[in-house]
Formats: C-alpha cells, sequence, structure tokens
C-alpha cells in the first residue's frame, strides 16, 4: 500500500504528523493508497521552501519563467494517459473523459503563462513638464490555491499558470479524497524547487494555509461553506482570496430550438463526470411548446448513458466520488419525490458494490425542493415547464447562486435578455463555450474574484505607482 508524500521545497517527504487517510477508488470501493491527514507543521515547511525561493524566481525574466512552463506542460501532454488514468481510480471519472479535460488544461496552462508576455508588467507615463510616472505590478510573495476533488489536474493547472508566470511561488492542497493524480502531476515538474510545493490533507492542512500569515492569496475551489472560511481568515490578514464557490446552473430553453438536439446538449451538460462540475446543469426550464418532445429526448438520453468502471470502454459515466456525495443526490431525489415530483429515468441505485447512481430525470419539480434550490453535484436533471422565455428567464435568475448559466434561443432579442441572468458566465447554444479572451466573477454565493484573461495577473499582482521628476534646479 502506497503512501503518499509532500514536496517540499524540491524534496519528497512524509509528513511530521502520523495520522493516515485512506484513498478509496469509488468504482471498486477498494483502499488503493494512503495520504497524510496533514498539519500545521507541514504547512509551515511549506510555506517557508516558497518564502525563500519567491525572489530568484521573480527575479527572472518574463519570458523564462514562461518558458519553463511550457516545458512543464509539454511533459504533462506526455503523461496525459497516466494522468487521466489515476483520475479514474481516484475519483472515477471515466479515461477518456478525463484525457480531454487534461489536454485542455494544457492548452490553457500554455495559453494563461503565454499572457504574460503581452501584461502590462511596467508601464510608464510621460509628461509635458519632463516628469514620468511608472506603474509597476510586483508579484505578491508566496501563494496558495486549494483545489476541490473533481478535476484534480486542470483545476491545478487552470489556477498556477497567471500566479507562476507573474513571479509568485506556490503552496498547492489538493482535496484529500483524490490526491494521487496531483503527486504524479508534481512528480513531472522542472520547475526550480520551492518555486512548487505539495501538501497532503484534509482541513488540518486547508485551514492553516488558509491562514498563514505569509501566503499573500489564496486561490480556493470548493464549497460554500468551505470558502466562507478561507474568506474570513484571508480577511483577518488582509490578504486576498479568489473565491470559485458552489452553483446551482439553470437552463433556459427557447420555443424555437430543436427539441431532441438540445435534449442531448441538456443531457451532455448534466450527466458528463457523472454531474459533477461546478458548472453542471442542475435547473431546467423548457417553454411548454416544445416541453413534451424535449422531455421525451432527455429521458431517452438519460438512459443511454452507461454506468461502469471509468477504465472500461464504452463507459460514459463512472460513479460519484464516494458514499457522502451519493448520499446527497439520493436525499435530493427523495425529497423532490415526497413534493411530488415524478422520476422519468434513473433514480434507483444499481446493485453491487460502487458508488454509482444513474442518470436521472425528475419533472414536476418546483424551487422548494432541494433539487432545484440546492446544489446536488450529481447525475440529476430536474426539469420546469414554463410558459414563456420570460418567465424560464427570471426563474433562472432566483437563486443564491450564480456561477454560470446556459440559454438555447435563435432569437436575437431573447439573445440580448440573457445577459441578465446574475451569472460569472452566460453561454448561448453552446455550454461550455470561449476562449483565454473569457473573463468572470462569479455571483451570489458562488465567490468572489475576477478570473480568467489579464483579470488572473491583476489579481496575482500588487500594483504601485513610482513618480519622477526632475530634480530642483539649484
Amino acid at each position: 500500500m502506497k503512501t503518499l508524500q509532500n514536496l517540499v521545497g524540491g524534496m519528497w517527504e512524509d509528513s511530521l504528523d502520523d495520522a493516515l487517510l485512506d484513498v478509496v477508488d469509488p468504482a471498486t470501493e477498494d483502499v488503493v493508497a494512503r495520504a497524510p491527514g496533514g498539519c500545521g507543521g507541514d504547512i509551515d515547511r511549506a510555506v517557508a521552501a516558497a518564502v525563500r525561493a519567491q525572489p530568484a524566481w521573480a527575479a527572472l525574466p518574463v519570458s523564462e519563467r514562461v518558458a519553463q512552463l511550457s516545458t512543464w506542460a509539454d511533459t504533462i501532454a506526455e503523461h496525459a494517459d497516466e494522468l487521466a488514468e489515476l483520475e479514474c481510480r481516484e475519483m472515477g471519472k471515466p479515461v477518456g473523459i478525463g484525457r480531454t479535460f487534461i489536454d485542455g488544461a494544457v492548452a490553457g496552462l500554455k495559453a494563461a503563462a503565454a499572457q504574460a508576455l503581452s501584461y502590462g508588467f511596467e508601464e510608464t507615463v510621460s509628461h509635458a513638464d519632463g516628469s514620468a510616472t511608472r506603474i509597476l505590478r510586483h508579484p505578491l510573495g508566496a501563494t496558495a490555491v486549494i483545489t476541490p476533488w473533481n478535476f484534480p489536474v486542470p483545476m491545478v493547472l487552470g489556477a498556477l499558470g497567471p500566479l507562476l508566470a507573474a513571479g509568485n511561488t506556490v503552496v498547492v492542497k489538493p482535496s484529500e479524497r483524490s490526491p494521487l493524480s496531483a503527486v504524479r502531476l508534481f512528480e513531472l515538474l522542472n520547475l526550480p524547487p520551492g518555486v512548487v510545493n505539495l501538501v497532503l490533507g484534509d482541513a488540518r492542512a486547508g485551514v492553516p494555509l488558509a491562514e498563514h500569515e505569509q501566503i499573500r492569496l489564496v486561490h480556493f475551489t470548493g464549497s460554500v461553506e468551505a470558502g466562507r472560511e478561507v474568506g474570513a481568515g484571508t480577511g483577518r490578514l488582509l490578504h486576498r482570496a479568489v473565491l470559485e464557490l458552489g452553483g446551482k446552473d439553470p437552463v433556459v430553453i427557447d420555443s424555437g430550438v430543436d427539441p431532441a438536439a438540445t435534449a442531448a446538449a441538456v443531457a451532455f451538460g448534466a450527466f458528463i463526470n457523472t454531474g459533477q462540475i461546478c458548472t453542471s446543469m442542475e435547473r431546467i426550464y423548457v417553454h411548454q411548446e416544445i416541453a413534451d418532445e424535449f422531455i421525451d429526448a432527455l429521458v431517452q438520453a438519460a438512459r443511454s448513458y452507461t454506468m461502469g468502471d471509468g477504465h472500461d470502454e464504452g463507459v460514459m459515466m463512472g460513479p460519484l466520488v464516494d458514499g457522502r456525495q451519493r448520499d446527497i443526490v439520493r436525499r435530493h431525489v427523495a425529497d423532490a419525490v415526497e413534493r411530488g415530483a415524478t422520476i422519468r429515468a434513473g433514480g434507483t441505485d444499481p446493485d453491487g458494490k460502487g458508488f454509482f447512481y444513474p442518470a436521472t430525470v425528475l419533472t414536476g419539480v418546483d424551487e422548494s425542493m432541494l433539487a432545484m434550490s440546492e446544489e446536488t453535484f450529481g447525475p440529476l436533471a430536474p426539469v420546469v415547464v414554463v410558459s414563456s422565455f420570460e418567465e424560464g428567464l427570471e426563474r433562472a435568475s432566483r437563486s443564491r447562486f450564480g456561477l454560470a448559466a446556459t440559454v438555447y434561443t435563435d432569437d436575437p432579442d431573447h439573445i440580448a435578455a440573457a445577459a441578465r441572468i446574475p451569472a460569472g458566465v452566460v453561454w448561448i447554444n453552446q455550454w461550455q463555450g470561449g476562449g483565454p479572451e473569457r473573463l468572470y466573477e462569479p455571483a451570489g454565493d458562488s465567490g468572489m474574484g475576477a478570473t480568467g484573461s489579464t483579470a488572473a495577473y491583476d489579481a496575482a499582482t500588487r500594483p504601485a505607482t513610482v513618480h519622477i521628476a526632475s530634480r530642483p534646479a539649484s
């Protein structure tokens, strides 16, 4: 049984605490590794290594930092199959789907790092009196990245690019539920010792990292409850936090779209990665004129999503990450049925081992139900029939969450109106669309702090002004 280690200052080492956590394959329920529970001492050592390495890393030319990150990205790409297999083993994602997302994350890392070459780290404005103003953007120093279990490799890479290219060093703490791929990712690291450090563990490592006085920014992705704690801790220290938290993302479907094609797209958005995506489609509002056709097609699509071990070819949905996550899905379905909803597909656990749950479609739901008001993070598609596009838009906007939303319509006026949904990202006719220019900040309880494009560099740097005037005449 392999016991995982921390990476501190370029060296792999055991935790200072003897507590261990089981890493469980959710398809078989077998223990496949053990990881440290974490402690404040582990964090102190990793932060100290990051602080020591930061001046030399920041002193490198931007082009050199970008080149080193690009080389690491190329190495990751060569091992993408291996990393996808580890993600499957630790959290159930089918290998082919994992590989697709890892490939995208590698490309994203290279693109985000390359943005540093055109970012305004230094700008000079000359004035008529001969004086000049220099606007500098300095790296913050040592920073922290705390990532969730659902995309272990992509979430780490998505956060690291701008932080590192801007001249910061980083301590990474992945979720204790999926540490295998993160360990392998940093075994492939080619950056100077201490530039990136890895500490494993649960809240025993996460809390002292988020509240460490030498960590100048915490980039956290996770639950609303944990995000509030991170924000409170960084606030007390007057340090920065970028928080991407939960979502209950709506879908609004207009009358003029193709019901079958739209149902296939919605099924993908609701069931891919077994619904374990922050931006999964979790509330579906469909116009009454096409509702029957759409629902029938969605039910048929849900029944086509084959479950099984993600290592097996043809499997479209692996297990949920663990029994705790499956219990949330069960509870949301049971609550909806008790309140009058109808199960149109799925809704019953399969026999045998593994934390599996089928693609499930509910109708007859309303916003009083947990399935419509709280994040499910599972393969559940609750459908509400609305009398108009405007009603769908209005009901989609009724939520304490505001991460993303998707709208299917061909009406130009409705496309324009969709921008009113309070969300960081609104996709029109294509879920997960957009490129490296994407810039957003979650609304409501879904988080705070803008990310993407130049906003990531704004968050990773501290602006300062140097004004230079001519010396007074003697």
